[in-house]
């Protein structure tokens, strides 16, 4: 039978991307629309012999032009592409979620209204009558809960009735226009082609005009004669305010809508509960919401901490066994050592990493599921601001201090994507944990006491380097227009679907593992190249050519050849710099790539580490190595989550370069200073 596509349309936390998943389960791809930088989901699923597609439209409040999403979203929607539009509102928060349809009006694309969150809104009180509504509108109304696939029944029946209308209602809304706007808005309908043009309706092609709205300014100057279109603008330059006035018939619309329709059983606002009030508090908020994710972190750590004991083990029990039987069949020993160490080792690396994102997704994935994501986000939004940012950025950057991989995926909850990557470039300089291993023992070893001195320094200038990479990215990335604090509701706290988040979970899993593998085969095969020897010594290697002939430069940096191999072996995973270290200094007999993959199951014999050190290096190298290893990529796992969570190379690429470039002249900076005063 034909397919049909449907284009998915919602405000942010309606519940639109619970019932993509749901209706679509692991039938999913995710790409970026052609041509631009946001990102497009689109599923698969079928009902009774008929195939369906859905693509998840981005998440907005409106269908104006004020964001790339907001165009994209109304130009698919007018292209003919999808043959039905499924507009999902907030049963809960009618009043505010209904704006996008006030907004749609006006647009011949086919549209059904689903009323998600029914069961939060039975439990406020509210009483609303479907039959009525659709009756009112013209088009079908079905509830729903989302989260409850047994809720579904009358979602489906439309689907297969195919019982939809040829467009929404207009006539009431544009009365509602021509009486709070008067002659200049009749004056533009008479203007504009009767017909509309394309699929946009003279109504809603004036009140956009009255709006501002600039690409429907071009639409309508490519259409009409230049004397209609002077006659045009000078009438909308006679509006005051036309984007007030227009949304004001909106909200207008949509009480006059629900006032027959929904009914409550108690009177009044609905009040916020002690929880909510301290969640909500300019004092008490951002505390509470600290802690939620401090507490998040250890529980996040807590199930991951199992599963990365586990992929741990794959080389040791994996590898010996591999060659052996590749020796045995007659194969080269660099291929052996090639599947044994690069193939086995980037394998396990990966799932080590991704243990962690299991952790994070599932533990933030539940507070995001219960309501409260959103007040962490209020909380921080003032504060957030002053880096031109969202409230929302603020759990990416505490995630970070666990793990940047999750602090990099974690920006998914941001709806605008010049702000995702500006907090995700921002983010970076987060310092997770496995830092501090390598802070810890360099800046004891080498400072003794005066070590709180360096630590401190090192948070001084974090918060600095965080400050002008906001200023760098971000006069790129946010321009005036999209400079906006946090616009959202607050959901009602609710009941979680462990099984939808589970499956939300499984499905991150392994977009994020499948994704992260291939970036993390290649270069693990690049330094296994370049670290590779018949006989394990290092001095037989290219890494070891390159990093002596290049010793005069890196020096500059304050970095010795092994200090400065130490420092790029970071950029994989900063848990392997001081294996690195030891098989540099002859310590360790793993070698250089060897001591990046095994540094999570072998320990790293301390003692004689810093014996070397101590006698090999001078304290300005030591603390130049601090610097640069402190503000290095955090690692080659978080470039994978950028790439996936920007869906750019050129940005990924660029942050990369970013703070490569920017740790070795923080290194240099430090090491000349530092061989003045010590």
């Amino acid at each position: 039978m034909a397919e049909l596509t449907i284009g998915l349309l919602g405000q942010p936390n309606s519940g639109k991307s619970t019932l993509f998943n749901q209706l679509t389960g692991s039938r999913q791809h995710v790409g970026n629309w052609p041509g631009k930088t946001v990102e497009q989901k689109e599923g698969r699923f079928s009902l009774d012999g008929k195939d369906y597609t859905i693509v998840d439209l981005p998440g907005s409040y409106g269908l104006s032009a004020n964001s790339e999403e907001e165009l994209i979203t109304r130009e698919y929607i007018t292209s003919g592409n999808a043959g039905v539009v499924y507009l999902i509102a907030d049963a809960s928060q009618l009043e505010r979620s209904l704006f996008m349809l006030a907004d749609y009006a006006g647009m011949r694309t086919p549209v059904v209204l689903l009323l998600n969150m029914m069961d939060i809104a039975v439990r406020q009180g509210k009483s609303i009558d479907c039959g009525r509504l659709s009756k009112t509108l013209g088009i079908p109304v079905v509830p729903i809960t989302a989260s409850d696939r047994k809720c579904y029944t009358e979602l489906y029946s439309i689907l297969k009735g195919e019982h939809i209308a040829q467009g929404l209602e207009e006539a009431s809304i544009q009365k509602l226009y021509v009486n709070e706007i008067g002659e200049p808005f009749t004056r533009l309908l008479e203007l504009l082609p009767e017909s509309g043009i394309g699929a946009y309706s003279p109504t809603w092609l004036a009140a956009k005009l009255l709006e501002g709205d600039k690409p429907v300014h071009e639409l309508v100057r490519g259409t009409v004669d230049a004397d209609t279109m002077g006659e045009a603008e000078a009438v909308v330059a006679s509006v005051k305010d036309g984007s007030l006035v227009t949304g004001g018939c909106k909200f207008q619309w949509i009480d006059a809508l629900l006032k027959d329709t929904v009914q409550r059983k108690s009177d009044g606002k609905p009040k916020l509960s002690r929880f909510d009030r301290i969640a909500t508090s300019k004092v008490w908020g951002k505390p509470l919401a600290v802690l939620v994710i401090l507490f998040g972190l250890i529980f996040s750590m807590m199930i991951a901490m199992p599963l990365m004991l586990l992929f741990a083990q794959i080389p040791a029990v994996l590898t010996p066994l591999i060659a052996g039987g590749l020796s045995a069949a007659g194969a080269p020993v660099w291929l052996v050592s090639l599947i044994g160490d690069a193939v086995l080792g980037a394998i396990s690396f990966t799932l080590l990493m991704v243990s962690f994102v299991v952790g994070v997704s599932l533990v933030f994935g539940f507070v995001e599921e219960v309501g409260y994501m959103a007040r962490i986000s209020y909380a921080f939004d003032n504060t957030m601001a002053k880096l031109g940012l969202q409230g929302k950025a603020v759990m990416p950057f505490l995630v970070s201090l666990g793990c940047n991989i999750g602090g990099v995926s974690g920006t998914r909850v941001i709806d605008s994507w010049p702000q995702r990557v500006l907090a995700i470039a921002v983010s970076w300089v987060v310092p997770c944990a496995s830092t501090w291993a390598v802070v810890g023992l360099m800046s004891t070893l080498f400072f003794g006491s005066n070590a709180v001195w360096v630590v401190l320094s090192l948070f001084l200038v974090a918060f600095l380097h965080m400050l002008i990479t906001a200023k760098v990215f971000g006069s790129k990335l946010i321009t005036d227009e999209n400079r906006t604090g946090l616009i959202m509701e607050l959901p009602p706290y609710h009941k979680p679907r462990i099984r939808n988040l589970l499956r939300f979970v499984w499905n991150r899993l392994w977009d994020v593992f499948g994704r992260a593998l291939k970036i993390i085969l290649i270069v693990s095969i690049l330094f296994w190249a370049l670290s590779y020897t018949p006989d394990g010594d290092i001095t037989g290697s290219v890494i070891y050519r390159v990093g002596t002939a290049i010793e005069p430069v890196t020096m500059w940096f304050g970095l010795r050849w092994q200090l400065f191999m130490a420092w790029l072996a970071s950029a994989m995973g900063k848990e392997g710099s001081l294996g690195v270290l030891s098989s540099l200094f002859n310590i360790s007999d793993t070698g250089y790539f060897g001591a990046i993959i095994t540094q999570k199951i072998n320990a790293v014999n301390e003692t004689a580490l810093t014996g070397v050190l101590a006698q090999s290096i001078t304290a300005p190298e030591a603390l130049a190595f601090i610097f640069a290893f402190f503000f290095n990529v955090p690692c080659l796992m978080t470039i994978a989550a950028t790439k996936q969570e920007t869906h750019s190379w050129k940005w990924t690429l660029s942050i990369t370069a970013y703070y490569l470039v920017a740790a070795l002249l923080i290194s240099t900076v430090v090491y000349h200073i530092a061989g003045l005063i010590l």
